[in-house]
């Protein structure tokens, strides 16, 4: 029978041998599916406006197809419903389905005509934590290549919509011109890869027989877990909080006596989901009066960059590789580009732990992979797709409720990762396709940087089954959560510091 840990770790040291814990292995099969081109390819000059055309060329024969099975001889009335194709073919009185891209017409969204005069505002207003407008003057549109149509009726009061999100629609156009919605359609979850999918593929072309496929099946030893960490917020003044040591000594089974141990040693991964550094501007900035006119300096300027987070970041990284792999992805506050996909932070931010990167162009990832965010991979075989939060968040301020399960969920049906891109949230323009929009359904989705844990399993029309995480963040609950590869199901660690003051 075990001992108790506790009594462990209070024990005057002995001679008795311990046997050694091998940690389990992760099977990582990383996707670049948010590589931005490197250098002269990558360009800004571009229209925004060809992202939504290229979403709605993608989605919309989805969605068509799950309208026309769904309302296909649906009668109103004695009216048959029909089909038109774009938006100015309705016509008013007349029973009739379409398919389009949401707008949002919201008097309290960001506005660039506002962005463009601030340099003539005494102070800028604060930011909205919602863009609802409190006295019901917001407006639902659907488009498409030929115009703009605007939505009303109780289906729609009922579902979450954002601007991006490809819906169809069926109603009547009334005498004001608007279009009375009956029933409307997402394009619901995509297919989903069986697990090992992308995995069995190298050893079956490279070989072709039974014996390559057994060899790669002796390596799938179950029982391994990823711990799933966001929002560390390591800051200058305050980067290495107790927690935070416990969480690390924890990870390298310090802080804790065998039998937990054991469990430990089958954490196989850990994941970062963005905000590692907190947000904060330099000492040296707060300490010079508010009247003083800053002086612009180009180079590297001590008064306004602080190197101190990133280089406890990577002492923390540094201490974890050697006994476990770690992928990490940049989040809003991290040193990546603000706008999404954020690229992955550069190694020379790691001077130590890039040592555990892969060399420049190999294509197998390292055992410490700085990703982009989102970012998307598969995991002992199964598919998972992730973010730092931003495309989450965003979507929270369209809305008036705060459940953040239903959010993510609904961002799966739209099939889209980052509806609102480029509407309100920042991205790249680009021009031949829309990275956001989901092809494969994961079998795992999580977003980090959330108000609390929560957690819950989603279905599918064709038996598609994703677990979907909201990662807290660990500066303010201290909290980890370990995802289970054999069941998917979720844990909930805790680090705290008692105090009795």
């Amino acid at each position: 029978m075990a001992e108790p840990d506790i009594d462990e770790l209070l024990r005057p040291p002995s001679d008795r041998e311990y046997p050694t814990i091998e940690r389990h292995s992760s099977l990582y099969n990383p996707l670049r599916t948010f590589d931005l081109a490197k250098g002269d390819q990558k360009h800004y000059q571009q229209q925004y406006g060809d992202m939504y055309f290229l979403r709605l060329a993608k989605l919309k024969p989805a969605v068509e197809e799950i309208a026309e099975e769904s309302w296909k001889d649906f009668e109103l009335a004695g009216e048959t419903v029909r089909r038109v194709d774009r938006v100015l073919d309705v016509r008013q009185g007349q029973l009739c389905w379409m398919a389009g891209t949401v707008y949002m017409d919201m008097p309290l969204k960001p506005n660039i005509l506002d962005d463009i005069s601030k340099d003539q505002w005494i102070s800028a207003p604060p930011p909205r934590e919602k863009y609802v407008s409190p006295s019901g003057q917001d407006q639902i549109m659907l488009e498409d290549e030929s115009g703009r149509l605007r939505l009303i009726g109780t289906p729609l009061q009922i579902s979450l919509l954002v601007t991006g999100c490809i819906i169809a629609v069926m109603g009547t156009e009334n005498a004001n011109g608007e279009f009375e919605v009956v029933d409307l359609k997402y394009p619901d979850l995509p297919r989903q890869p069986q697990r090992w999918q992308r995995d069995d593929k190298p050893s079956v072309l490279s070989n072709g027989n039974e014996r390559s496929q057994v060899k790669t099946q002796d390596k799938r030893v179950g029982g391994g877990k990823v711990a799933i960490v966001s929002g560390l917020g390591i800051s200058g003044d305050h980067a290495d909080t107790l927690a935070m040591d416990l969480f690390m000594e924890f990870l390298l089974g310090e802080a804790c006596g065998p039998s937990t141990q054991n469990d430990v040693g089958k954490i196989s991964r850990l994941l970062i989901a963005g905000n590692s550094i907190r947000e904060g501007t330099s000492s040296a900035a707060q300490d010079e009066p508010p009247d003083k006119k800053a002086s612009k300096k180009y180079g590297y300027d001590s008064s306004a960059y602080n190197p101190a987070p990133t280089t406890h970041l990577d002492n923390f990284l540094a201490t974890l590789l050697p006994s476990i792999p770690i992928t990490l992805l940049p989040g809003e506050h991290d040193p990546a580009n603000v706008s999404l996909p954020q690229q992955p932070i550069h190694p020379a931010m790691f001077p130590r732990s890039r040592a555990y990167s892969a060399m420049p162009g190999s294509e197998e990832p390292g055992w410490f992979d700085s990703v982009t965010n989102p970012w998307e991979g598969d995991v002992d075989g199964w598919r998972m797709m992730g973010t730092g939060g931003q495309p989450i968040d965003d979507v929270y301020k369209y809305v008036e409720g705060d459940e953040r399960l239903e959010m993510m969920e609904n961002l799966l049906r739209w099939r889209c990762g980052a509806p609102t891109a480029p509407d309100t949230l920042w991205c790249y323009p680009f021009q031949d396709k829309d990275p956001f929009v989901i092809s494969e359904c994961p079998h795992v989705y999580f977003v980090g940087n959330q108000p609390k844990f929560d957690s819950t399993v989603i279905e599918g029309p064709a038996g598609q089954t994703v677990r979907l995480i909201a990662v807290p963040k660990f500066r303010e609950t201290g909290e980890v959560v370990l995802l289970d590869m054999d069941s998917l199901e979720v844990d909930l660690l805790r680090f705290d510091v008692f105090d009795d003051t």
